[in-house]
């Protein structure tokens, strides 16, 4: 019973993290998810993937449903501030890894990961600009 009830979220959660489309710009926020999700329908469609159109008819009716620009919003900020404490973390890693200064190859996988970090922070920010 308990899942039945998170499915939603967890519908709308990962309806979240799907690509845009940019419709030069038109559409923001849950009309934009909304397209998004019709034109990976349609390709799905035209492919005959009947799995992937099955997913997407069943996002499509969550967005629908439940997607609101305000929670919409809150949830894009909450990852900018995840993303953003994820990146402070390792740039201290980074920094303590450098500090000991022995190993060289923990110092680059520093690098490696910090660089990741910033990455995820630089698409969480562009999604929140959506």
């Amino acid at each position: 019973m308990l899942a039945r009830h998170l499915l939603p979220a967890f519908l709308l959660a990962t309806c979240a993290a799907l690509p845009l489309a940019s419709s030069a710009g038109e559409s923001t926020g849950c009309a934009a998810k909304r397209e998004d999700i019709l034109t990976k329908l349609e390709e799905a469609r035209a492919h005959s993937n009947h799995h992937r159109q099955a997913g997407l008819e069943k996002a499509l009716r969550e967005v629908e449903e439940h997607c609101d620009d305000g929670s919409l919003r809150k949830a894009r900020e909450e990852k900018v501030r995840e993303a953003r404490h994820k990146v402070s973390e390792r740039e201290a890693e980074l920094r303590e890894e450098m500090d000991d200064g022995d190993d060289l190859q923990k110092i680059e996988k520093r690098r490696n990961k910090l660089a990741e970090a910033r990455e995820e922070l630089r698409k969480a920010e562009a999604e929140l600009e959506r």
